[in-house]
């Protein structure tokens, strides 16, 4: 595979598991491609990226419904904290599991994301 198809495919895979959470926009923004692009670059894995998307949300879903409603997510950028605290300290596999399933069950959505 060349860098460009790489490059391409990281990102499509990025952008789709982002768009795919509740709460995130209809479609990316140029800047959420660039993010994505500087994720790759700086090789972050997949399953990284992944658990900081799914953990940064049920972060969200489960707050308190006494506190104010957050405004909705207009950034993949909003996650780069999350994805650096999952570098630190990376998640098992069970529980990226766990937390794929629990957005579903707070979002009321399923969430199907096909891994290869």
């Amino acid at each position: 595979m060349n860098p460009a198809e790489d490059l391409n495919e990281y990102g499509e895979t990025v952008l789709k598991l982002y768009l795919q959470l509740p709460e995130t926009p209809l479609k990316p923004s140029a800047n959420d491609r660039q993010t994505a692009e500087t994720l790759r670059a700086r090789r972050i894995d997949l399953k990284a990226v992944e658990s900081a998307l799914f953990l940064g949300t049920v972060r969200r879903l489960s707050r308190s419904p006494d506190m104010p409603p957050l405004s909705p997510i207009r950034s993949l950028a909003y996650f780069l904290p999350v994805i650096e605290e999952i570098l630190f300290n990376p998640v098992p596999d069970d529980y990226l599991e766990y937390l794929r399933k629990k957005v579903g069950l707070l979002s009321g959505r399923g969430i199907q994301i096909k891994r290869r």
